[in-house]
């Protein structure tokens, strides 16, 4: 579990727990919906970042797995999304 401090356009700013699993799952889901800027026509106009998929590992591995992953969701979670893919 990785835990996010996340910064709202208003300034405040919330604690929140998520899963490598839910970014992974979020990424999916914006690839489908933007299929542009995940850079499925044009790699060259990809803006969403790119994260690994989910891997199989043993028990003994998922603290290294887990500070594998930090730098991609770091990355991830810094990008500023363009006015048309940001909520209303």
């Amino acid at each position: 579990v990785y835990i996010i401090n996340v910064t709202w356009s208003d300034l405040t700013s919330q604690i929140i727990y998520r899963r490598y699993s839910k970014f992974f799952d979020l990424q999916m889901q914006l690839l489908d919906k933007f299929p542009i800027e995940g850079g499925q026509k044009d790699p060259k106009q990809r803006i969403i970042p790119f994260l690994p998929g989910k891997i199989l590992f043993r028990r003994s591995h998922v603290r290294d797995v887990a500070v594998k992953r930090l730098k991609p969701i770091d990355e991830y979670c810094r990008v500023r999304a363009p006015e048309h893919l940001q909520p209303c």
